[in-house]
C-alpha cells in the first residue's frame, strides 16, 4: 500500500477526489482549478449604503431567447402578432398575450420591463452577458450573480448550498474567477432531489471515514505544493459536503413532503418542480436559486412551441407567486424572469421568429419591487426601444440593489484585472416601493 501511495501521481489523485465527491455527494463542482490566484477585495470599497430589499433571489431563466411580443409585449392590431391575441390584465392599462392568463391574475405583482436591449445576438454570447453583465471573452471567466451575492454576504444556511441551479443549462458560468465554493449546486431533474446524498449502504460509518482520511492522504502533497485559495476552496467542499449530508437540513430538497395538490398546482414538468423547490430552498435559507426552461429558440413554429412553453411557465410562475405571498416570503424574495434576448416581429418563411437583441422583455416581482407597472415601451412593431432603454448591466445592477449588494466595490481576477458585479450598470431605483 505504501508503494502504491508512494507511485500515484497527481492527475489520478485529482481523479479520485473528484470521483469520491461525485460519489458521496452526486455533484462536481465547476471551474475547480480555474487559476493561480482569485478575486481580492479592491482598495475601492463602495460608498453606496443602499439597505436590501430582499434578501433571496428566485431566477427564472429562459433558455433560447423568448419572443416578447407573444408573452409580455404584444401589439394589439399589429400584422406581427401573427395568430397571438392579447389579452387585459389585473392592472388597468397593461395588457399581456392571451398565452398567459394566469400570470394576467398576478400583474399588480409584477414590475414589466419591455425596453431590455443587448449588444449580444447569439445564444451562448447572450446567456453570458445576461448571467454576468460582462460579454464573453477566452481569457476570462466572469461569476454569475449568486457567486457575488456569496462572495460579498456569504451563505443563508451554513448546512446548504449558498446558490442552486435548477435545469440542465451547462453554459451557466458558475463561481468565473471566484473560488469553486461559490459555484452553484447543480440538479437536473428537481423531483430527484440531490442524488447520491445518502451514504452507501456498503459502507459503514467506521468505512466511510476511512475512505475520508485516505483521500486527504492521497492529496496531502499536492494541497501542500499549490497552497491556493482554489486548492483550499477545494478541500473544504468536503467539509460542506459531509455537512449536508449529515444535516436534516437536506430535507429541504425532498419534494415529497409537499401536498399532491400544490406539487400539481405547480405543474408536474420539470421547470413547475424546480419552481417548487425553489420556493423550498430559499424558505430554508438558499440565497440564490436559478430555475430554467429551454426551448424558446422559436426559428420554427413560433405559434406552436410559444403557448406550450407558456402554458409551462404561467402555470408554474403564477403558482409561485402565490405560493410565495401565502407564506410571507414573497416580501424579502425577489423573483426575475429573464431571456438573453427577444424574437423579431417579422415572421419567417417557416412560421418562426429569429434572435433580435435590440428590444426584449423582462420581469421583476417581490423583494421591495412595486407592483403593478410597467417601464419602458418598445415602438408600434416591438422592433426597437421607444422610451426608458434598459441595458442588460442596468437589470443586473436593480438586482444586485435589491440585495445591498456593493455595486461600486472592486475585486480582482486571478490577472488583477479590476471587476464590479454589474459593470457600471445603473440600478432602476423607482420601481422600488
Amino acid at each position: 500500500m505504501k508503494t502504491f501511495l508512494q507511485h500515484l501521481q497527481a492527475p489520478t489523485r485529482r481523479q479520485f477526489v473528484s470521483n469520491a465527491a461525485k460519489t458521496f455527494l452526486g455533484v462536481s463542482l465547476m471551474d475547480q482549478f480555474s487559476g493561480k490566484a482569485l478575486a481580492i477585495p479592491g482598495e475601492n470599497s463602495s460608498p453606496l449604503k443602499q439597505v436590501a430589499t430582499a434578501r433571496n433571489v428566485i431566477y427564472l431563466y429562459m433558455t433560447g431567447g423568448m419572443s416578447h411580443l407573444d408573452t409580455w409585449d404584444p401589439k394589439p392590431g399589429q400584422e406581427v402578432m401573427g395568430t397571438t391575441e392579447t389579452m387585459k390584465t389585473n392592472v388597468d392599462g397593461i395588457q399581456l398575450s392571451e398565452n398567459l392568463p394566469l400570470m394576467a391574475r398576478q400583474m399588480d405583482k409584477v414590475a414589466l420591463v419591455r425596453s431590455l436591449n443587448s449588444t449580444q445576438g447569439a445564444h451562448e454570447q447572450g446567456n453570458y452577458y445576461m448571467h454576468t453583465s460582462y460579454t464573453l471573452r477566452s481569457t476570462i471567466r466572469h461569476p454569475a450573480m449568486g457567486a457575488w451575492l456569496q462572495k460579498f454576504q456569504g451563505r443563508g444556511n451554513p448546512a446548504l448550498p449558498g446558490s442552486v441551479m435548477i435545469g440542465n443549462d451547462s453554459r451557466h458560468p458558475g463561481a468565473g474567477f471566484f473560488e469553486s465554493k461559490f459555484s452553484p449546486l447543480m440538479i437536473n431533474a428537481p423531483a430527484d432531489g440531490v442524488q447520491n446524498a445518502q451514504q452507501n449502504a456498503l459502507f459503514t460509518e467506521e468505512g466511510f471515514g476511512k475512505t475520508l482520511n485516505l483521500s486527504k492522504q492521497l492529496d496531502h502533497k499536492f494541497a501542500q505544493t499549490y497552497d491556493l485559495k482554489n486548492v483550499r476552496a477545494y478541500a473544504d467542499m468536503y467539509d460542506d459536503a459531509i455537512k449536508m449530508m449529515r444535516s436534516e437540513e437536506l430535507k429541504a430538497f425532498d419534494l415529497s413532503l409537499e401536498s399532491d395538490k400544490l406539487r400539481k398546482d405547480y405543474g408536474y414538468d420539470n421547470f413547475g418542480q424546480g419552481c417548487l423547490l425553489a420556493r423550498r430552498l430559499v424558505e430554508s435559507g438558499v440565497r440564490f436559486v436559478e430555475v430554467s426552461l429551454g426551448s424558446w429558440d422559436t426559428h420554427n413554429a413560433n405559434f406552436t412551441k410559444v403557448p406550450e412553453l407558456a402554458q409551462e411557465l404561467d402555470t408554474a410562475m403564477s403558482t409561485l407567486l402565490a405560493d410565495l405571498q401565502s407564506r410571507g416570503l414573497l416580501e424579502n424574495t425577489l423573483v426575475v424572469l429573464a431571456t438573453e434576448f427577444g424574437r423579431t416581429p417579422e415572421i419567417n418563411a417557416n412560421d418562426g421568429r429569429d434572435h433580435h437583441p435590440k428590444a426584449f422583455s423582462c420581469l421583476l416581482a417581490g423583494g421591495g419591487i412595486k407592483g403593478g407597472q410597467v417601464h419602458g415601451s418598445t415602438d408600434e412593431r416591438g422592433f426597437a426601444v421607444a422610451e426608458n432603454s434598459v441595458t442588460i448591466p442596468d437589470f443586473n445592477a436593480t438586482i444586485a440593489y435589491a440585495l445591498g449588494l456593493p455595486m461600486d466595490q472592486v475585486l480582482y481576477s486571478p490577472s488583477k484585472r479590476p471587476f464590479t458585479v454589474v459593470d457600471k450598470g445603473k440600478p432602476l431605483t423607482h420601481l422600488f416601493g
